[in-house]
């Protein structure tokens, strides 16, 4: 018998080309289910270690890229001081795709169509690994937050509410 082999997203490929330890879980999802509370039921994790891809847009920088623990929302006072903005809003979700080349519950930070400025919330420290998108509705990938900014050129900052 064959097994058929799983296409593997960009995401878990750059995690792969640069020697990063990760697991990969697939979880089920619908339309109505792409919360962060849905994940970590579906998982059974601490929903704190289930990083939300948000992205938003500064009045100078342009898209950049927040990474907030599932129970926490995001500031966008915090982040538009820290992003050296005057003032930053969410992407209209018909620009997400266009912009990330990822869709509304599938969106990671990495391998994203472009490296956007990415701020990963400080709580991330707490854990030696967090969960985020691995690119695709149903797909989480586990790994260790200093990893993750290393691979994501990102900044770990306050910018939960």
């Amino acid at each position: 018998m064959s097994k058929k082999k799983k296409e593997k997203t960009n995401a878990v490929r750059l995690v792969e080309q640069h020697d990063i330890s990760y697991k990969e879980y697939e979880y089920s999802w619908g339309e109505d289910q792409l919360s962060a509370e849905h994940v970590a039921n579906e998982l059974n994790q601490n929903i704190a270690q289930i990083f939300k891809t948000l992205v938003a847009v500064g009045n100078k920088t342009g898209a950049l890229v927040a990474e907030v623990p599932g129970n926490q929302e995001l500031d966008l006072k915090k982040i538009a001081k820290i992003s050296q903005n005057k003032k930053v809003e969410m992407l209209h979700l018909k620009d997400l795709e266009k912009t990330t080349g990822y869709i509304r519950g599938g969106c990671s930070p990495i391998g994203m169509k472009k490296q956007f400025p990415t701020y990963i919330d400080t709580s991330a420290q707490d854990f030696s690994s967090i969960l985020v998108s691995a690119g695709k509705r149903g797909l989480q990938i586990e790994l260790d937050p200093e990893d993750l900014a290393n691979l994501v050129d990102g900044t770990f900052a306050n910018i939960t509410v």
